[in-house]
């Protein structure tokens, strides 16, 4: 068995173990799982469990705070992940959080709709910095940490690729 890590869902932990020889096959808080599972043509995981079935889709998945949010036969989860990476660094009481993000690049291709900020400006974590429209939806984006806006590389009405330098954070 592999460690994969934990998963935090609704203030409950679950340490899991992949299997490395068989799919669908883990090891949670120390009982063996195995899943009878296929993804459907809509992208959603399809299983069976104890002789129940049920149906997983991925709504969201932030991957700087590791948070995804998940629907389960139509009820709906929050859980936090951690990796083996992050258990190391907690055990060795290092935190993987005190990096802050320098630079918001666009995470797709898109047409800036509306910058909410201005250089100068400080910001909290979770903060609306800008909206980009790609995919004819529109994405507010969020502060990631704390900080002060250094530079702004962008205005209303611009046109970006994916990765382009956005917004400056010092």
């Amino acid at each position: 068995m592999n460690l994969m890590g934990k998963a935090k869902v609704n203030e409950q932990e679950f340490s899991i173990k992949e299997s490395p020889d068989k799919a669908f096959s883990y090891e949670v808080n120390g009982r063996p799982v195995e899943l009878d599972a296929y993804m459907n043509r809509n992208g959603m995981l399809c299983f069976l469990y104890n002789n129940y079935s049920y149906q997983a889709e991925l709504i969201s998945y932030n991957e700087n705070d590791k948070l995804a949010v998940i629907k389960l036969n139509n009820a709906r989860y929050e859980v936090k992940l951690k990796d083996d990476t992050d258990l190391l660094l907690e055990e060795l009481g290092i935190s993987n959080k005190t990096q802050k993000v320098q630079n918001i690049k666009a995470p797709m291709p898109g047409l800036v709709l509306d910058v909410k900020v201005k250089e100068g400006d400080e910001v909290k974590k979770g903060d609306g910095l800008l909206v980009l429209e790609a995919m004819k939806m529109e994405n507010l984006i969020k502060a990631q940490a704390d900080g002060k806006v250094k530079k702004v590389h962008i205005a209303k009405g611009a046109k970006v690729e994916k990765n382009q330098p956005m917004i400056e954070m010092e």
